[in-house]
């Protein structure tokens, strides 16, 4: 699969937490005891991580950074999950701060004017546009899609694969022919001259004024409302349960969006790709939405989870959806990448039950593993698109999915036709075991003899 670009305007977001149970003396405003500060990617920083996590490609994301400590900061924090390609930023990079006490936001602080300055760009820049598979374009105001020669690379991408385009009121409109235009319904109506006041009055508006082939308009916990190039508008209901409930839904958008061109770059239709879009970004919500990707001092939110499985438990609590691969993985080679992402893409959390040295031994015979379990569990846990990994000591996995219950278990498809042991746990559990295309000509043991030779 060709790689996947995001362009946009990268931000940091820092979320200040704490508890708030009296008043400041000075004034009627509430006085927070703060118990940490916690950052992650924003804006389209946060579209390019959430890609990275969740497709079958490789991530790549055009955007300006500062020279400045935050932009040094957001730099490090993209770097985990996606190739930066930086451009000159004109002004200090922004930090949006919330101030949240007991979960519920307090005050907002905004600092930094930054906007890309339009330098002529790398040439890496020129071939990777060229050769992507489909570009999302996560546009926060601050002039990366309104970068002249971004704008002609984009529109000669639009006419080869799918691009769409998460809009901002003070961005430019989409250039002409993109796939998919996905505003929210308040963007919808701050983007048009005269904004319909039915929202499938306005989505068959928004995708007319921009000349774009589809225009899907979310509306929160309601879904979405998708207006397609043949004049068909339709409603893409929300799963039910999400309506009413107080919940953060910072980065529903950009789950969203990426979410669709994810579905779109695989081949889907408008239709089933919004409906894809629709279904993720309502279990990214659910599952504690940007939050969850936030890091104090290197660490998730909420401090490491004690095991594989408590962490599976918080997975299953905030309602995502699991997903659990196997096997040796020693030698780790582009082969186990490709498995790797590709079960990742199938749900919000991906778990690894690796095999120990004793049990590689029995299947593979005393001259294996070449690497010890320590390091192929470390080797793994630096991987993205990876959540947890846990060792096990058995020829088999099924009494580690006992504990952990994978919605999904995913092998790869050299097992077709073969009845795997563990299946009967996975099913009994309410899980399914997934098949994925394997890479050819690669294979550990393949590389082994190789070496010999």
């Amino acid at each position: 699969m060709r790689p996947l670009v995001v362009v946009g305007d990268a931000l940091l977001d820092v979320d200040v937490e704490g508890s708030a149970t009296r008043l400041c003396p000075e004034a009627p405003v509430p006085v927070v005891d703060v118990d940490g500060e916690w950052v992650r990617p924003g804006g389209a920083g946060l579209a390019a991580t959430l890609l990275a996590n969740h497709a079958a490609a490789e991530v790549s994301f055009v955007t300006a950074l500062g020279a400045d400590d935050t932009g040094h900061r957001l730099a490090a924090l993209l770097a985990r999950d996606v190739e930066v390609l930086r451009l000159p930023l004109s002004g200090g990079t922004v930090r949006k701060t919330r101030v949240r006490a007991s979960g519920q936001s307090v005050t907002r602080l905004d600092t930094g004017d930054g906007r890309a300055a339009h330098a002529p760009l790398p040439e890496r820049v020129h071939r990777l546009l060229r050769d992507a598979g489909a570009v999302l374009v996560s546009d926060y105001g601050r002039g990366v899609a309104a970068h002249p020669e971004v704008r002609r690379l984009l529109a000669e991408a639009a006419q080869r694969v799918p691009v769409v385009w998460d809009p901002h009121p003070r961005g430019p409109a989409p250039v002409l022919g993109a796939t998919l235009a996905t505003p929210n319904e308040r963007e919808s109506r701050d983007l048009l001259p005269t904004a319909p006041a039915d929202v499938a009055d306005a989505a068959a508006a928004v995708r007319q004024h921009w000349r774009c082939r589809h225009a899907a308009i979310t509306v929160g916990a309601n879904g979405a409302v998708l207006s397609t190039e043949d004049g068909t508008t339709l409603s893409v209901p929300a799963p039910a349960g999400l309506a009413g409930q107080k919940l953060d839904t910072c980065g529903a958008g950009d789950r969203f969006a990426t979410a669709a061109l994810t579905a779109l770059a695989e081949g889907a239709d408008p239709v089933d790709a919004v409906s894809s879009a629709v279904q993720s970004a309502s279990r990214f919500v659910a599952a504690g939405g940007a939050a969850a990707l936030s890091v104090r001092d290197g660490t998730p939110e909420g401090g490491a989870p004690d095991t594989p499985f408590t962490f599976a438990d918080s997975v299953r609590r905030r309602g995502g959806r699991l997903v659990a691969t196997g096997g040796c993985f020693d030698l780790l080679h582009a082969g186990h990448v490709s498995l790797l992402r590709h079960a990742r893409s199938l749900g919000d959390a991906l778990v690894v039950c690796l095999n120990s040295d004793d049990s590689v031994r029995r299947l593979k015979g005393p001259g294996r593993p070449v690497v010890t379990a320590p390091d192929r569990a470390r080797l793994l846990a630096e991987l993205s698109c990876v959540d947890d990994v846990v060792v096990f000591d058995e020829s088999s996995p099924t009494a580690v999915l006992e504990r952990l219950r994978p919605d999904v278990w995913v092998k790869g498809g050299d097992y077709a036709g073969t009845e795997l042991p563990e299946a009967e746990v996975v099913r009994r559990h309410g899980g399914e075991v997934v098949l994925v295309p394997t890479v050819e000509g690669y294979s550990t043991t393949r590389l082994l003899r190789t070496v010999s030779r």
